[in-house]
């Protein structure tokens, strides 16, 4: 009866539906628009006052995104890390050593610049690099969605859903505790993403008798910066980024962690593009404000279910499941496919606080909902990012051939996280 009771659990039905049929329908609505439009939906009927609205919304998490992704803004348009990426690959002579450093270099900028940032900018690197090179553009788009995804597990900084775990949760030292659950397992999870591709890709699609995986041919992309004075402020915030990042970690270590907070981090970095750059205006408008407006107006839905007492009752009983950081990790790569990862962390995250539940328990959420972006293509925003910015240059990755390399790779991928979380860091 609950279900016919409270308008808010209606609406976050009808908002998930949308959600999940979004691309076959003919109104191609934004993930953005239908949460903003169920946002709307419980204030109009009163399940959510304005002043509870108000005070439902994360701003830690808000300004932080704003912080990230005014540097990660700026970094596009000055065009800065292409060259610094081109620099790197100059000098490979071996194709696997190419893909390896395509990988983890992605995954691991993804850790610290948001995995959508790093999307953006490594789309159209990897374009260049399939034109200079025999490679076809689908395996390098391939491997840097896979690596994106992968890389910003093991940071509270590496995506929107860890953001909001690492805030909600409280924890006091999030850097550190997610390199001690996350790192490990993800490394090992990043070198399963070379032999899955070399797998799906033992030759060119067009002639199938030339390998790919030649290892005598040297690499390199001449490119060069779009804007010197822009790269040099992005430069900026992101050394200001890196350092507040390892203040905080060394302030943990005595107690002061919370002298460094996200927020502070977040003003700081995009204090010199906002402060000295001559763009800011227009750096400002070109953020991504979607995703600003999806995560205040989730946050609104989502306490109003959560006051409706909706979820609570569908996992009454379910304690041994919620306390099992396998069930976690697998509910995390399952449900996001249906619910998407940001909302599904939103929902399950109270439980887990009601439950007073360890570090590990979070942390499971974050491998898993995370994860869950490798499966299919439509498992995490930064795969559309890819799949949007390859299109408008001519190139196509489609839904079946990133479901084929996608779920035997997110299986094994998975087993890795499950094992390390269950059994070695239960």
């Amino acid at each position: 009866m609950l279900l016919f009771t409270h308008y808010s659990v209606i609406i976050l039905f009808a908002v998930l539906f949308l959600i999940a049929v979004r691309n076959t329908i003919r109104i191609r609505l934004q993930i953005w628009q239908i949460m903003l439009l169920g946002a709307l939906a419980v204030l109009i009927t009163g399940e959510i006052s304005p002043v509870s609205a108000l005070f439902a919304i994360n701003y830690d998490v808000l300004i932080f995104l704003f912080g990230v992704f005014v540097a990660g803004e700026a970094l596009f348009q000055s065009g800065a890390l292409i060259p610094l990426m081109e620099r790197v690959f100059k000098g490979i002579k071996s194709r696997g050593n190419f893909f390896l450093v395509l990988i983890f270099g992605s995954g691991f900028l993804s850790a610290f610049l948001m995995n959508d940032t790093v999307a953006i900018i490594g789309t159209v690197f990897v374009i260049l690099l399939a034109k200079k090179t025999d490679i076809p553009s689908e395996m390098l788009l391939l491997a840097l969605a896979f690596s994106v995804t992968t890389g910003s597990v093991l940071s509270p900084v590496g995506n929107p859903q860890n953001l909001l775990i690492a805030s909600g949760a409280g924890l006091e030292n999030p850097f550190l505790i997610f390199a001690e659950y996350l790192l490990i397992p993800t490394i090992i999870s990043l070198f399963l993403i070379y032999p899955a591709l070399k797998f799906f890709y033992p030759y060119r699609p067009e002639d199938k008798t030339s390998f790919v995986f030649d290892e005598s041919e040297k690499f390199s992309a001449d490119v060069c910066v779009l804007d010197k004075n822009l790269s040099k402020i992005s430069a900026l915030s992101i050394i200001i980024l890196f350092v507040m990042i390892f203040l905080k970690i060394i302030a943990g270590f005595f107690g002061y962690s919370e002298y460094f907070p996200l927020t502070l981090i977040a003003v700081f970095t995009a204090l010199p593009v906002i402060v000295l750059s001559k763009k800011r205006l227009f750096i400002l408008k070109n953020i991504d404000w979607q995703t600003l407006v999806f995560f205040s107006a989730m946050f609104v839905l989502m306490q109003s279910v959560w006051s409706a007492g909706f979820i609570q009752g569908i996992f009454t009983g379910s304690e041994n499941l919620l306390l099992s950081n396998g069930g976690i990790f697998i509910s995390g790569v399952l449900l996001s496919q249906i619910l998407s990862n940001v909302p599904f962390v939103a929902l399950f995250m109270p439980l887990l606080l009601i439950m007073e539940s360890p570090e590990s328990s979070y942390m499971a959420l974050a491998a898993g909902s995370t994860l869950a972006g490798n499966l299919l293509l439509f498992g995490a925003a930064s795969n559309i990012i890819i799949v949007q910015n390859a299109e408008k240059r001519g190139e196509k990755l489609s839904f079946l051939r990133f479901a084929r390399v996608g779920i035997p790779l997110t299986i094994a991928q998975s087993a890795v996280y499950i094992i390390w979380l269950v059994y070695i860091m239960p």
